[in-house]
């Protein structure tokens, strides 16, 4: 087995978060983010009590925020500013406009998905991402679900993993999806997807995954939601800002693909040369059937 690596922390999203959790905040943790999110520079250098005081609340309320973002400390949520201060600022998200270009289009979507992506990186855990891999590396099976746009991830997870030779399966049939995982066990994996993390469908399989004893995991976007608080992992995707032609089957589904693909490569990774055999395999099996190679015998 290849020796692990310590995860390193990330080391930006703090303004990120602090904007995503904003809402879901309860009041005087909300005028701390606010006050931080408008002045983050003087921010980074205050104490507990210092930010406190120029929030109008309290030093243990700013610990209680740190907890709030998942951080284990004031230093960690200072160091997350700080970094999101060194890189250069960018224009955020941009709407498409009526009789929008075709350029304009372009550079706006791509711009649009850039940001998605990036935000995404920032906030996405290393610690609970190693936990998925090691779920996924250990499990006999892996079963994600998804509805709607979020069905499609499940597809794209599903054709990664039997490529590495990965007991995978994503049916979108609720009760497809409900039959497999009430026949799950301690070890497999089950994995929801689900944009919102509200998604009720999504939510009964995990809760009937957990009753199973099956390791579970989450995708949805940055913060508390009924699934991600059902999952025993946590994995996030930027919470992407949505605008009149955005929908979670733009940018929101670009970064749950990323995450996908981010936890495939970690999988790889720690199995490489099984998997290099493996992906050789089915590419030769894919150009045969194709009539485009043909293999040894």
């Amino acid at each position: 087995m290849t020796a692990k690596t310590k995860s390193l922390s990330p080391t930006s999203g703090g303004l990120v978060m602090l904007k995503e959790m904003l809402p879901h905040l309860p009041p005087s943790e909300q005028k701390i983010a606010r006050y931080i999110l408008d002045h983050p520079r003087e921010a980074v250098g205050f104490t507990a009590a210092e930010l406190g005081e120029r929030s109008q609340t309290s030093g243990a309320a700013v610990i209680r925020l740190c907890k709030s973002l998942g951080f284990k400390g004031l230093q960690e949520l200072k160091l997350r500013v700080a970094g999101d201060l060194r890189t250069e600022e960018v224009e955020g998200y941009r709407d498409i406009q009526p009789g929008e270009s075709q350029q304009n289009v372009i550079e706006k979507m791509t711009s649009n998905s850039i940001q998605t992506l990036k935000e995404t990186a920032q906030i996405l855990s290393p610690d609970e991402l190693e936990r998925a891999t090691e779920a996924v590396l250990a499990a006999r099976r892996i079963h994600f679900f998804g509805v709607g746009a979020s069905a499609i991830i499940a597809q794209d997870a599903q054709q990664k993993f039997l490529r590495i030779n990965k007991q995978a399966t994503a049916f979108p049939d609720l009760h497809m999806a409900a039959t497999l995982t009430a026949n799950a066990s301690e070890q497999d994996v089950v994995m929801g997807i689900s944009f919102s993390g509200q998604t009720k469908e999504v939510l009964k399989i995990l809760q009937l995954a957990n009753k199973k004893g099956a390791a579970t995991i989450s995708l949805t976007r940055y913060g508390a939601s009924p699934i991600a608080d059902e999952a025993d992992i946590r994995l996030f995707t930027s919470t992407s800002k949505e605008a009149t032609f955005r929908s979670g089957a733009t940018s929101s589904r670009l970064a749950q693909l990323h995450v996908i693909d981010i936890l495939f490569m970690c999988v790889a990774a720690r199995q490489y040369d099984q998997a290099i055999t493996h992906l050789d395999q089915t590419r030769e099996a894919i150009a045969f059937i194709q009539g485009r190679f043909n293999p040894k015998s």
